[in-house]
C-alpha cells in the first residue's frame, strides 16, 4: 500500500486569510471533509514516491479554494446531492498537477513557504507525478458519469496548458502587450477557476443564464486573484507570499506590473528591462531598481487597481442569484483576494 497523508498535518493559513474566507470555509466544512477523503483515497498508490511526492504539496498549507468554489456553487444554486463532492476533487488534483508542472518549468525551489517538489526530488518525478493526478481528475470525472462535465475537464485542461504554453512564449519578452498578459493569465489561471464554478451549476442542472453567470464569476475572480499575485511579487513579504519575493523578475516573467512600467519608461529605463528580463544580465540592486521604476510609474498600483474592476465583474455576476449564506461567501472570496494585496 501506498503512504497515508494525513491532512491535520497541513501548515495553518495566515490569520489574515483564515479570518477573510471565514464564511466560505464554514458554510462547505463538511463537504469539503469529504473531498480530503476522496482525494486521499485517489492519491494513493502502490508506487510510493507517488502518495509521497503528491501529499507534500497537496499537505503544505493551501486553502483548497478551487474545490471551496465548487462546494460554495453547487449549494448557492441549490444543489442537495454529493456528486460536487469528486468533481471538486477533480478541480483539486488540475490545480496541483499545474502547481508540480509550473515549478519545473519555473526552476522554483519554494511554494508555500515550503521547498518545492522539484527541489525534493528533482524534476522528472515532479512531472511524472502531476501527469498522474491529471490522470486521477479524469478517472473521477469519468466516475461522475457525465460527459458535459468530462467536456468541461478536457477543454480546461486543454486551456491551461495552452496558457502555459503562452507564458513560456511571452517571457523575456518584454514588447509583450497587456492585452497579450490578460490572455496567459485567463488561461493558465482563471479557466480553472471558471471549471470550479461551473460544476456547481452543472450538478444542479441549473439554466444556461445562471451557469454562464457562474463561468463569468470565475473567470473575473480567476484575472483579479492573478494579477494580485504578480503584483505582490514585487511587493509582499515572504512570509505573505509564501515563496521568494522577486522570483518573477529573477525568471524573466513579463507580468503587468513589468509591461507598465516598460511601456510609461523613458528609453534608459527600458535599457535596464531589456537587460534584466530579455537578456538576464541581473546583478545586485537590480531587483530594488525594478520596484523603484514601479512605483515612480504607478505599475503596482495600477495591476492592483485592474484588480479591483475585475473583482466588482466578479461580484456583478453573482446578482442573478437569490441572497443567501452560499452568495455571500462567495463575494467574500473576492474581497480576501484583493485584500491579500493589503
Amino acid at each position: 500500500m501506498g503512504k497515508v497523508i494525513h491532512f491535520d498535518q497541513e501548515t495553518p493559513a495566515a490569520p489574515k486569510e483564515e479570518a477573510t474566507l471565514d464564511n466560505l470555509q464554514s458554510l462547505v466544512a463538511e463537504d469539503l471533509r469529504e473531498v480530503n477523503r476522496v482525494i486521499l483515497a485517489h492519491m494513493n498508490s502502490d508506487v510510493t514516491l507517488i502518495p509521497t511526492l503528491a501529499g507534500h504539496i497537496i499537505a503544505s498549507g493551501g486553502k483548497r479554494l478551487r474545490p471551496m468554489l465548487t462546494l460554495a456553487s453547487a449549494r448557492m444554486c441549490g444543489y442537495s446531492g454529493t456528486r460536487q463532492i469528486s468533481l471538486a476533487a477533480c478541480i483539486e488534483f488540475i490545480h496541483t498537477a499545474t502547481l508540480l508542472h509550473d515549478d519545473v518549468v519555473d526552476e522554483s525551489d519554494l511554494r508555500r513557504g515550503s521547498a518545492t517538489a522539484n527541489a525534493v526530488w528533482g524534476n522528472k518525478a515532479s512531472v511524472l507525478v502531476g501527469d498522474f493526478l491529471f490522470s486521477r481528475a479524469f478517472q473521477l470525472s469519468v466516475a461522475d458519469g457525465s460527459l458535459k462535465v468530462l467536456g468541461i475537464l478536457a477543454n480546461t485542461s486543454a486551456v491551461l496548458a495552452e496558457g502555459e504554453v503562452m507564458q513560456l512564449m511571452t517571457s523575456n519578452d518584454t514588447e509583450t502587450s497587456e492585452a497579450a498578459y490578460l490572455d496567459v493569465i485567463t488561461s493558465k489561471t482563471a479557466t480553472l477557476f471558471a471549471a470550479a464554478c461551473q460544476f456547481g451549476a452543472v450538478v444542479a442542472e441549473r439554466t444556461a443564464v445562471e451557469e454562464e453567470g457562474l463561468i463569468n464569476y470565475g473567470l473575473n475572480l480567476g484575472i483579479a486573484y492573478q494579477l494580485v499575485d504578480d503584483a505582490l511579487d514585487y511587493s509582499a513579504r515572504e512570509a505573505t507570499l509564501g515563496k521568494a519575493i522577486g522570483d518573477d523578475f529573477r525568471e524573466g516573467k513579463i507580468t503587468l506590473p513589468v509591461v507598465l512600467s516598460f511601456r510609461r519608461g523613458e528609453e534608459e529605463e527600458r535599457d535596464f528591462w531589456r537587460r534584466t528580463m530579455e537578456e538576464g544580465e541581473q546583478s545586485e540592486g537590480d531587483f530594488e531598481h525594478a520596484v523603484a521604476l514601479m512605483e515612480r510609474h504607478g505599475a503596482i498600483r495600477d495591476t492592483l487597481e485592474r484588480a479591483r474592476h475585475y473583482g466588482a465583474m466578479a461580484r456583478d455576476s453573482l446578482a442573478i442569484f437569490p441572497d443567501g449564506a452560499a452568495k455571500k461567501s462567495l463575494r467574500d472570496v473576492v474581497d480576501f483576494c484583493i485584500r491579500r494585496a493589503h
